[in-house]
């Protein structure tokens, strides 16, 4: 790291840190932690920029050269963006989180993704060609830490603006979801798993048992080498929402230690198969995502898929609190459903951000939801956000009228 970019990258922390000790922070962290216990109140407000990020804050306009200093300035300039211009619900802490460099490993066999232009569709050719004869080709990933290479740049970022911002290492970046499908379309393909519920229903459930299996192995390799963190305040949960919970870790964890599962929000979805049916799910899926999700403390459930024809299933999720409403889901029959009993969190659709920025149609779209939703504990999460059309006061602006819509 270079001396010009330790003063680019301390200047940026204090700013980081003097947001984060606003008393707004520690409002919306109050409101958090009454939100995730299901205490009645206000609907939470979020808005990711995803895709759009580039359109926000361009590369080109970052001043530090060396990579590892590059990535730790994007970092605290989305900080400081999130608080002066989108300024949601979201919340900033006085101090950076730094996972672990951790090399998960594959699974023995060569999956080559090639995604089209303009962060387009992805194309491969799945490995695995017949679930009766295949799945031998398959082998446990043998995931590695670089323990030596994450202090150092502990080390550097601590002595950079370890005083502003203190270093809070842990945890890892080695999976989002326990929903197990995507890796079995990798491994299959989407129209092959999709089949073989019907063509070879034996060799799907075992491929299903192994990734299972695979899964829960990894996850227990990543805590018997210490490298989970308590994910109990404003990391991102889910398919979106904020982590702040009194509820993890266990009562039984000692400060200062790495955390279990047990002491963690999970995750699961399966939006890829969307179009199969709901006993299909419960028979090829579910089942397989249950014993995974038992481990953790706290459970959210859902992503772009509708779940309200599953729900009858997904209600055996053990520990289950956050449940995804997306654009395609009944919202009127998931509001009786879950009632003030789990988070509603809707996702808006992103059209009218993204394409037009239809300001009739975002206040339309959430006064009905807010209608709908009235005796829920609701949340409204803006994402998919793949491009603003160069025009980055549409997300300050969907955060504004998201306010009048849903709390005026």
């Amino acid at each position: 790291m270079l001396p010009t970019e330790r003063d680019t990258l301390r200047a940026l922390a204090g700013t980081v840190r003097t947001y984060a000790e606003l008393p707004v922070m520690a409002e919306r962290r109050r409101r958090w932690y009454a939100h995730n216990a299901l205490a009645p109140g206000q609907p939470l407000i979020l808005c990711f920029p995803e895709g759009a990020w580039d359109e926000l804050l361009p590369h080109d306009t970052l001043v530090c050269t060396t990579p590892f200093a590059r990535q730790i300035e994007l970092d605290l300039r989305r900080k400081i963006y999130w608080a002066e211009q989108i300024n949601d619900d979201n919340t900033l802490e006085p101090c950076f989180a730094l996972p672990w460099a951790v090399n998960p490993g594959d699974f023995g066999v060569r999956i080559e993704q090639t995604q089209g232009e303009n962060r387009g569709s992805y194309v491969w050719d799945p490995p695995l060609k017949d679930l009766t004869t295949d799945l031998d080709k398959l082998q446990m990933r043998r995931p590695t830490v670089d323990r030596a290479a994450t202090m150092e740049q502990a080390a550097q970022l601590n002595e950079c603006f370890g005083d502003l911002l203190p270093v809070a290492l842990g945890g890892t970046n080695c999976w989002w979801t326990c929903g197990l499908t995507w890796e079995a379309i990798k491994l299959i393909g989407l129209e092959q798993l999709m089949l073989a519920m019907y063509d070879n229903p034996d060799g799907l459930h075992r491929l299903m048992a192994w990734l299972r299996d695979e899964h829960l192995a990894f996850m227990l390799w990543c805590e018997g080498e210490g490298l989970l963190a308590v994910n109990n305040r404003n990391g991102y949960t889910g398919s979106g929402g904020v982590a702040y919970t009194h509820e993890l870790p266990q009562a039984d964890w000692q400060p200062g230690t790495p955390a279990r599962l047990r002491d963690l929000w999970g995750f699961a979805e399966s939006q890829e198969t969307v179009g199969v049916s709901p006993q299909m799910f419960a028979e090829f899926i579910l089942p397989y995502q249950l014993p995974l999700l038992a481990r953790f403390g706290l459970n959210c459930y859902g992503c772009c898929e509708a779940v309200h024809e599953r729900w009858t299933y997904l209600k055996e999720i053990p520990q289950l609190r956050r449940i995804s409403i997306s654009p395609w889901c009944d919202q009127a029959r998931m509001a009786d459903a879950l009632g003030a009993d789990y988070i509603f969190s809707c996702k808006a659709h992103p059209a009218p951000l993204c394409v037009s920025f239809d300001e009739a149609a975002i206040l339309r779209d959430l006064r009905a939801t807010r209608a709908i939703a009235r005796d829920c504990i609701l949340e409204v999460i803006m994402k998919d956000t793949h491009t603003v059309q160069g025009q980055p006061w549409r997300i300050t602006r969907w955060v504004e009228l998201a306010r009048e819509a849903l709390t005026g």
